[in-house]
């Protein structure tokens, strides 16, 4: 079992120690910004799918930004295996050109979501009886919420300043726009470390909220005044929740987080910081799985899937590399499964 990495939040550790692994506790599945990296994950979610949500009855919790929206706009349709296999295949295959501008690419990203979603699945997704799903976006204030670069990237600068002394003063940059499934809110929504937004999730925002948690900024537009939600711009979610620094569940429950690789940052600007990491207290009960590092040195490269590989590779190679990573991921799977139908957790997890 070389292939995973499996940490588990300090409580939960205990709790599992005592008695075992309760598949049926988990109340929240989370999903990261990442782009690329998300498919050496795409076996992982089919088994997710397949094997551990059918056996849990209450509703469950997708909390997720950027790329995690997409993977769980999957998720939450009438046939999210097949749903993710197109999604995938889509996602391997896009070409687009390297001098593309930011209306070009997010035009492309609004195609992709149309093919994604029909009509009938935002209505699945929105009315699901079991999966509630929040998007995390930004709001952003002041200069960024211009669309002219020269601006924005000013502001960018200054809020990437800011945020090595004191990740909280992006208070002043930026404010998380959560749009939820109004029938259960998400447990972290009294959280006070950013200003938040709440904005019920509906058929006539859903789209606009998937786009805006995607907008990385200077590459793709921000969306303007998405319905139900205050005015203003909203952009890439990653940016204050790069790997999702809020407390998914409560003191009964796990959450389940499906990871690229063994790494944690709380925001968009944290990720050269070596200082700065996820809040341990909102680690208490999360069960966090992902590619070993061994595993990671035998795909393509030794590498997970990231941007980069647009501009590095020719797109048959890309596409190459890319289809050998979902399909090597298949271990991963496996091997997760061999754990939970052995009750085996406890014997391969180590604490945050």
């Amino acid at each position: 079992m070389n292939s995973l990495t499996i940490r588990v939040g300090p409580s939960a550790y205990r709790d599992i120690r005592e008695q075992g692994f309760d598949v049926t506790k988990i109340k929240a599945i989370l999903g990261a910004s990442g782009g690329p990296k998300w498919l050496v994950l795409s076996q992982l979610d089919r088994l997710i799918l397949d094997k551990i949500i059918p056996q849990i009855k209450h509703p469950i919790h997708l909390i997720s930004s950027s790329i995690g929206v997409w993977r769980f706009l999957c998720y939450a349709q009438d046939n999210p295996i097949k749903a993710i296999d197109e999604f995938e295949r889509g996602y391997i295959e896009q070409n687009l050109p390297l001098n593309a501008g930011k209306k070009q690419i997010s035009e492309h990203l609004r195609g992709m979501l149309d093919l994604t979603c029909s009509v009938s699945d935002l209505e699945a997704i929105v009315h699901h009886p079991q999966l509630r799903t929040s998007i995390l976006t930004t709001k952003n204030n002041h200069i960024l919420k211009s669309e002219r670069d020269p601006l924005l990237a000013l502001g960018l600068l200054i809020a990437m300043l800011v945020n090595l002394f004191n990740r909280r003063a992006l208070r002043y940059f930026f404010s998380r726009g959560l749009f939820f499934d109004s029938r259960e809110a998400p447990f972290f929504i009294k959280n006070n470390d950013f200003p938040m937004h709440h904005t019920p999730l509906t058929i006539g925002n859903l789209k606009d909220a998937v786009i805006a948690s995607s907008s990385i900024p200077i590459f793709l537009e921000g969306v303007r005044n998405i319905k139900g939600a205050p005015e203003g711009v909203y952009r890439d979610g990653g940016i204050l929740d790069y790997h999702l620094d809020v407390m998914p569940v409560d003191k009964e429950h796990y959450a389940l987080y499906p990871h690229f690789f063994d790494l944690l940052k709380p925001g968009w600007f944290d990720r050269p910081l070596f200082w700065r990491n996820l809040q341990i207290n909102n680690l208490d009960r999360t069960i966090f799985i992902c590619p070993s590092e061994k595993f990671i040195e035998k795909l393509p490269g030794a590498k997970i899937p990231d941007r980069s590989d647009f501009k590095n590779f020719s797109n048959s190679e890309r596409m190459k590399r890319w289809k050998a990573v979902t399909e090597m991921s298949k271990v991963l799977a496996e091997d997760f499964n061999e754990i939970l139908e052995k009750d085996k957790l406890a014997d391969y997890m180590v604490s945050f």
